[in-house]
């Protein structure tokens, strides 16, 4: 008899999270009906944004996390039983699944290739691949020779961003806000060069490592270093803003005007995906072919143990990370 165990939120956070606000309980499986499937999920991954859904905020296509509801998250499984064609039985998918063991599976799942590890789906693919993919390809344009700046660099989507941007043949600068980040970028990634935010000679930094200026701007941090930047992009270049969390303290800062922004010719692009989901095959498709063919490489932490999913998320947003947490059961 199989069971099916899940976290729900017991109680909203009060500042830190802390294992009092989750509570784990069973949960019975679904009776399919035609058109069903359902999904022995076996890698849960911890994605920065779910703070976010803690606290009520809406995000994306998610919506916020409701008492007493189980957690939302994505990850990857195995169908396990199907009254849906499209979704045979022995499928590797990933899709928006949740907290937990099982999960009765939906239209928004992606079918992937089997052979794929799914640390490196939920690494590389997926919302994160899309993400990069959409604002890489579709809409900075980029042309071999071009200069690429990535304020978060050191995140899962800016390492992604900066090593796709090196495969097109772009010169990548990432910025990051600690030395052992920046040398990550540079040692393991091999981006060009790297700006420590906090660093009093960031200005500096970056006019050293961009001697011909910046032509794309991948904004997609709170913090103070537009004013840096802006002045230094070449004309016609293109600012994109994606994946831009909050912060509870929001910083002013100053931003471009209408007649910087004209007489330099600039692009400024801000995005959801929502839009975009329908290139979801398609991005998948060629992160798969970059990571065969060596171009792109990813870093996870593993922690194995379905009951370790509440202390994990604790432990990933007390810590330094340079890599996505992901849970495995």
């Amino acid at each position: 008899m199989m069971r099916n165990q899940a976290f729900r939120l017991f109680k909203y956070p009060q500042g830190k999270l802390s294992m009092d606000i989750f509570d784990m309980v069973p949960l019975s499986l679904p009776n399919l009906t035609v058109g069903e499937f359902l999904v022995r999920q076996t890698h849960i991954c911890l994605d920065p944004v779910m703070p976010y859904w803690l606290q009520q905020r809406h995000y994306n296509s998610f919506t916020s996390t409701q008492y007493s509801e189980s957690l939302q998250s994505y990850g990857v499984g195995e169908v396990i039983e199907s009254l849906n064609p499209q979704f045979p039985v022995g499928a590797q998918v990933v899709g928006i699944t949740g907290w937990h063991e099982y999960v009765l599976g939906h239209s928004e799942m992606y079918i992937v290739d089997s052979s794929l590890p799914a640390e490196a789906i939920l690494a590389l693919f997926y919302f994160t691949g899309l993400t990069a993919y959409i604002g890489l390809i579709k809409l900075a344009q980029p042309k071999a020779g071009e200069t690429l700046l990535i304020a978060n660099a050191a995140s899962t989507l800016g390492a992604l961003l900066g090593q796709l941007a090196k495969a097109k043949g772009l010169r990548v600068i990432g910025c990051s806000d600690s030395n052992k980040k920046c040398q990550h970028l540079v040692n393991q990634l091999g981006f060009d060069a790297a700006i420590h935010v906090n660093n009093s000679h960031s200005a500096t930094q970056l006019s050293s490592a961009t001697p011909n200026g910046i032509d794309i701007f991948f904004d997609n941090k709170d913090e103070p270093l537009q004013k840096l930047v802006y002045p230094q992009m070449n004309p016609f270049g293109r600012v994109i803003v994606l994946d831009k969390q909050l912060t509870h303290h929001q910083i002013s800062h100053p931003a471009l005007s209408c007649k910087q922004i004209q007489h330099r010719y600039l692009s400024i692009h801000g995005t959801m995906l929502s839009p975009y989901l329908e290139f979801m095959n398609e991005s998948n498709r060629v992160m798969a072919e970059y990571l065969t063919q060596g171009k792109i490489t990813y870093q996870v932490h593993l922690i194995e143990g379905f009951s370790h999913l509440p202390e994990a998320l604790i432990q990933y947003f007390n810590e330094e990370a340079m890599s996505t947490l992901i849970v495995k059961f």
